[in-house]
C-alpha cells in the first residue's frame, strides 16, 4: 500500500499521553514515509476464556517499524529492537515479541530470564 501522499496530508500516528489528575493530552506525531508503508491490525486471541483477546495496530515504513499495544489498560507505541529471529518491539518495561503467528509480552522488571506475561496466537478466520 502507497501512503507517501496520505503521511503528508495528515500525521499518521496519533498518541494518547496520561497526565496527573487522570487528565489526558493529546499530540500528533508526524512520520515522514519515502516508500511503500503497511498499517495492519492484528488480533490475538491470548488466553482460553472468550474476550481474552488484543489487537495490535502494527506501521511499517522502512527504517521505521512500530507496533501499538495495549498492556494494562494503556496502549503502549514499541519501536523494533534487533532480534535473533522474529519481530521484537520494545516500549517502557515492556518487550512484544513475534514469530509466525505467536507472539508474547515480557515484562523487563521480573528478569531476562522470567516467562512472559502473556502468550497469544494470532486470530486467523477460516471460511
Amino acid at each position: 500500500m502507497r501512503l507517501a501522499a496520505a503521511a503528508s496530508a495528515a500525521a499518521l500516528l496519533v498518541l494518547a499521553m496520561a497526565s496527573p489528575a487522570s487528565a489526558q493530552t493529546r499530540f500528533l506525531l508526524g512520520l515522514d514515509i519515502a516508500g511503500d508503508a503497511e498499517r495492519r491490525i492484528v488480533r490475538y486471541d491470548c488466553g482460553d476464556a472468550p474476550g481474552e483477546s488484543l489487537d495490535v495496530e502494527y506501521i511499517n515504513a522502512a527504517p521505521n517499524f512500530l507496533a501499538f499495544v495495549p498492556v494494562a489498560g494503556k496502549v503502549y507505541l514499541f519501536a523494533s529492537v534487533i532480534s535473533g529471529s522474529g519481530a521484537r518491539y520494545a516500549a517502557a518495561n515492556y518487550v512484544w515479541w513475534t514469530a509466525g503467528t505467536e507472539a508474547a509480552l515480557y515484562d523487563l522488571t521480573e528478569g531476562e530470564d522470567a516467562a512472559p506475561v502473556l502468550t497469544c496466537l494470532e486470530h486467523i478466520l477460516t471460511p
